[in-house]
């Protein structure tokens, strides 16, 4: 029988060595936004939008709707498995969640000028940080350094991205 390294293990600090280390790493940390050693959680989702862009001038919109579906359970498996090497419940520096929750709401909004792009960024990392009334109970709700956690760690962050759109759609119907 296996066990689980003991929570009072030391969390591994995030590094460039760590992230390369496994690939569920790489993806997990955004590769290599969420090292940002300042607000890992707004670098990875500056980093979503620079990758947005750049994906949308390639996918059309139903190739980027499938390449975000898949994003969801790749990066479940993802965080699980960093969350557990790292011993963290939910790190800061995962900053996956980030990414596909808000490369959903850029998708959802398009086509959407730059104004609304950063309108919608700054209410998404609103609703991500404060994590005001659902968002809140959604990071508490699933916990663990197991899948569990690991579908926690993206949860909240889609209640924050349906929170954003929303607000978004509330405002367009003003």
């Amino acid at each position: 029988m296996t066990t689980d390294p003991p929570f009072s293990s030391a969390p591994k600090r995030p590094t460039a060595r760590f992230m390369f280390s496994h690939p569920a790493h790489v993806l997990a940390l955004g590769f290599g936004s969420g090292l940002s050693p300042v607000a890992p959680g707004t670098a990875g989702t500056l980093w979503a939008w620079l990758a947005f862009t750049v994906l949308a001038s390639w996918l059309t919109d139903a190739q980027m709707g499938v390449l975000i579906a898949a994003s969801l359970p790749l990066g479940w498996w993802a965080c699980t498995v960093t969350a557990k090497n790292m011993r963290v419940l939910d790190p800061g520096n995962i900053v996956w969640d980030e990414v596909v929750a808000f490369w959903l709401i850029l998708w959802l909004i398009a086509p959407a000028g730059l104004g609304a792009q950063f309108a919608a960024f700054v209410l998404f990392r609103f609703f991500d940080a404060v994590k005001p009334g659902p968002v809140g109970w959604a990071d508490q709700t699933f916990k663990g350094l197991d899948a569990r956690g690991g579908f926690g760690i993206l949860f909240d962050d889609l209640v924050a991205a349906f929170c954003t759109l929303l607000v978004i759609a509330g405002w367009r119907f003003l």
